[in-house]
């Protein structure tokens, strides 16, 4: 396979936008390129993969010529964005969505000249297959009238682009120049031998507004062993689109800043779901850095047991019902009729297989390789994610959703897999790939599954070997307590024996196992603020110094971990850090309220990646918790 060429300096993640149809996301630049998307799912190769790279690693990029842009933004309550451009001639209007709730593929771009006059600018590059299949391009009739689009087609892919003609880029450095209406109608007609027998590495095309005029393009994905369906009418489709994410978010109530950002992640998360399958990715990208040109490059495309439980537990909080019996569907077809070996992620359709491999051939966001696709964490034992399952399932039940003798009886089968698996070490929440070993939070949540498996037959009158879970749940308290906690230092520790902190810890009273405001859990709080919290108030997971986790090099801050100490801190008293802390960290959402999975605090950057699923779900709990802190005082 080729070396990467060098690419350019990467656009920073706080630039990018994202859009969802609920079958896949793309990242839209400041600047109107799309320099990420996976058609037609989450985890399907990508057409587009300039952030992995460069501009002929595949993007699409829109612009208004000799232009700036002045402002971005979703409309309120979608995910419809709307990009301001303006030039010495007039002010262009960009709008991109992707209708969601239907099972098509289609990514739509409108521009409108609403002042003056301005040129459009157009730089297509499509690149199948993570650029490792350039497509065979042709112009065909849409509609038997006329109607012409361009069809580029690879392997089983094929993209249809409609609207005003794009055109191979040697054809268009070969036309003469000329006005404004000229270069349109040049444009907009062309020549059919452009696109006969030729692969198409660049389609390009410059296209005049006066204002009042748009134009609009639908690229839709679709087999390329059928036909192309029709194409969406976009005016339609953008109604559609404003009306779906209208209604869905209907029910949450805004009235100042903090509410607004928390609808915008309660969003993210709903925007992170397949609607067909019911599975919530941990993020829509792969090999975004956790430190930038290091090596801690990994593929979050898939749906983790731990991450799409925790998201349901929040939606739940929030009243959103549909998405969580709809997880808990996937989760019953996902495990099946296989408990005993359950996984700690899946597929979005509930995939077992996700086999890691490296593109060699994509240069790497801000040079880190390898590029990984696939995650070679999902063969790993992780003792946590029952716990988090089991939680997420009792908040349901809580909620007033009735259980059925399905989804009992998978809880029953999992809490088999944890008596089954109790002497085993495993990787710990962070996915260690160094020796395993009993992790303190993996331990803990044990506990956590058994409890909640008591309290299912006590408050809800399930069946079950009560006396048995009682014995397995007392035991592994005295356990953790004796082996997992510190006395000296008064600290629970990372795992057992050893006298390292993890983040992790602060989530122990979550799952009932400890008090906030205990003084146990107010040493371990001490002692993370001491190791893992540095002067720029954020808080690494652990010590990558300890050599725990097999890997080289360092990692940012995660923001999760200082959700969770802001949580913390408004539970057990501290309303004012938690406030502080709170506000420090609303900060570093990006202009359009979406976090990343970490923060550099010396470049002041996003990194890891983006938008981060773990990231949205901890500031909604950290909003939620000093809300509740505040009205308690």
């Amino acid at each position: 396979m080729d070396r990467p060429s060098t690419a350019p300096a990467s656009t920073p993640l706080a630039d990018y936008a994202l859009l969802s149809d609920l079958h896949t996301g793309p990242l839209v630049s400041r600047e109107g390129s799309i320099d990420w998307l996976c058609f037609p799912r989450f985890d399907s190769p990508s057409v587009f993969a300039a952030l992995l790279g460069g501009p002929e690693d595949g993007r699409w990029k829109v612009s208004a010529v000799d232009g700036r842009v002045l402002s971005r933004r979703y409309r309120p309550r979608t995910f419809v964005l709307k990009t301001t451009w303006s030039t010495p001639t007039g002010t262009l209007v960009v709008t991109d969505f992707m209708p969601p709730g239907s099972h098509r593929a289609d990514l739509i771009r409108r521009v409108e000249c609403t002042d003056g006059q301005v040129e459009v600018e157009h730089d297509l590059r499509i690149r199948f297959d993570y650029n490792r299949a350039k497509p065979w391009t042709r112009r065909v009739d849409i509609d038997g009238a006329g109607t012409c689009g361009l069809l580029s087609v690879a392997g089983p892919d094929g993209l249809l682009l409609t609207g005003p003609l794009l055109h191979p880029h040697e054809a268009q450095q070969k036309e003469p120049q000329a006005g404004m209406e000229q270069r349109h109608e040049a444009s907009e007609h062309g020549h059919s031998d452009d696109y006969q027998g030729a692969v198409s590495d660049r389609l390009t095309g410059v296209f005049p507004l006066r204002a009042g005029q748009s134009l609009d393009w639908v690229l839709t994905w679709h087999p390329s062993h059928v036909d192309p369906p029709t194409p969406e009418d976009p005016g339609e489709a953008l109604e559609r689109t404003v009306a779906y994410w209208e209604q869905w978010s209907a029910q949450v109530n805004v009235h100042d800043d903090h509410d607004r950002a928390v609808l915008r992640s309660l969003m993210v998360l709903r925007a992170l779901t397949n609607s067909d399958t019911g599975g919530i990715v941990a993020a829509p990208t792969t090999s975004l850095p956790e430190d930038f040109g290091g090596v801690r490059n990994w593929d979050y495309r898939y749906t983790w047991l731990r991450d799409a439980a925790l998201t349901i537990e929040t939606l739940i909080a929030h009243h959103f019902t549909d998405g969580a019996l709809h997880w808990r569907n996937w989760l019953l077809r996902a495990v099946a009729g296989d408990p005993e070996d359950i996984q700690i992620m899946y597929g979005v359709a509930g995939e077992r297989q996700l086999p890691e491999a490296e593109l060699g051939h994509l240069a790497g966001y801000e040079g880190s390789t390898p590029v990984r696709i696939g995650n070679g964490a999902a063969g790993q034992y992780q003792a946590d994610v029952v716990g988090e399952v089991m939680l997420a399932l009792a908040s349901l039940r809580e909620a007033g959703i009735a259980e059925d003798e399905y989804s009992w009886g998978l809880q029953k089968n999992l809490l088999r897999f944890v008596e089954d698996n109790y002497d085993r070490t495993g990787h710990g929440i962070w996915e260690m790939r160094g020796e395993p070993a009993y992790f303190v939070h993996g331990r803990a949540m044990m506990w956590a599954a058994f409890d909640q498996g008591i309290r299912a037959v006590e408050r809800h009158g399930r069946d079950g070997p009560l006396d048995r879970w009682r014995h397995l749940r007392d035991r592994l308290q005295e356990e953790v307590l004796e082996h997992g906690f510190d006395k000296d230092l008064n600290t629970f520790t990372q795992t057992y024996g050893g006298t390292e902190v993890d983040a992790s810890l602060l989530q122990l009273p979550h799952t009932g196992f400890i008090a906030y405001d205990d003084p146990r859990m107010l040493g371990t709080v001490a002692r993370i603020e001491q190791d893992l919290r540095g002067a720029h108030g954020l808080v690494h997971r652990y010590r990558t110094t300890s050599g725990l986790d097999g890997l080289e090099g360092d990692e940012y801050p995660f923001l999760i971990c200082t959700f969770w100490l802001v949580e913390q801190y408004a539970r057990s008293g501290r309303v004012g850090d938690a406030e502080q802390l709170l506000e420090q960290l609303t900060g570093y959402a990006n202009d359009l309220g979406l976090y990343a999975e970490e923060y550099d605090p010396d470049s002041g950057r996003l990194a890891g990646n983006f938008p981060q699923a773990f990231s949205h779900l901890g500031f909604i709990r950290a909003v939620d918790a000093v809300a509740e802190a505040t009205a308690r005082t």
